[in-house]
């Protein structure tokens, strides 16, 4: 089910989500060669405590039975798509690329729940190629382009349909096991949005409606769109070890468009 925020909802939203941009900025802005995971985790943990919230994955399960994810951010770095925790640490080497996705609730009040917000961003670890810059590049645009389509009247499938056309066109892929959802109450929630065209006419198409809150999140492959996952690890991997990268921002549909919640 589609839950719709309300005006005073979308408030608290748009406050939590600057405050998540700021946090997110300084963290990447941490991100040199030598820095570990660690450190980033520490930072994060730091700066939403500070800024009145608590961090939306550290603890994360989608069932009583399933292990807590351990961090408060995701690191993804390389061919890891998305879901790299940040401990135990790792070093970042020169060349690498990193994914960085943090959620946050706020504010944290005693005796009640915050409101949710989530983005990502991936970061060049000191200098590295053309072809690896033109691939984070093409999945910012990828964003960009998906929430210029984040519009009352259109449906899923505009934003799908505009990351898949601007990937593809420059020669990568997009995953299609992984998508975006909705945000706001949870962590996540109803509808899933592709980052690739499906049926218009599917049950899955919503039309996009003013109030409703969706994370759109291309994560674009330098290779193939296949992915790996293994009970060792969180991290889920490209299936050829090829580069991905990752962007993402919390938008509200509104009466006249849309405002990108995540903004800094």
């Amino acid at each position: 089910m589609i839950l719709l925020k309300k005006d005073n909802e979308i408030k608290v939203l748009r406050e939590g989500g600057k405050k998540l941009a700021s946090v997110l900025k300084q963290v990447a802005d941490l991100v040199k060669p030598g820095i570990t995971t660690a450190d980033l985790e520490e930072l994060a943990c730091r700066l939403i405590e500070e800024a009145g919230g608590r961090p939306a994955f550290k603890g994360y399960r989608t069932s009583l039975d399933e292990t807590a994810f351990p961090t408060a951010l995701c690191t993804s770095i390389n061919q890891e798509i998305v879901h790299g925790p940040a401990l135990p640490a790792r070093i970042l080497k020169e060349g690498d690329i990193i994914g960085i996705d943090v959620g946050m609730e706020y504010p944290i009040k005693k005796g009640e729940r915050g409101l949710y917000t989530d983005m990502a961003v991936t970061v060049a670890v000191g200098e590295v190629g053309a072809s690896v810059q033109k691939l984070m590049t093409v999945t910012k645009k990828c964003l960009e382009l998906a929430i210029e389509q984040a519009q009352p009247g259109n449906s899923l499938n505009d934003i799908g349909r505009a990351v898949q056309q601007h990937a593809e066109a420059n020669g990568y892929s997009v995953v299609r096991d992984l998508v975006g959802h909705g945000v706001g109450y949870e962590v996540h929630e109803d509808p899933q949005v592709p980052n690739y065209e499906i049926r218009d006419n599917s049950l899955e198409n919503f039309e996009l409606k003013p109030g409703m809150v969706i994370a759109i999140e291309p994560m674009v492959n330098m290779g193939k769109p296949r992915i790996r996952m293994t009970r060792k690890s969180w991290a889920i991997t490209t299936a050829d070890n090829s580069l991905s990268a990752h962007f993402e921002h919390t938008i509200a549909i509104t009466k006249t468009g849309n405002e990108v919640l995540t903004r800094d």
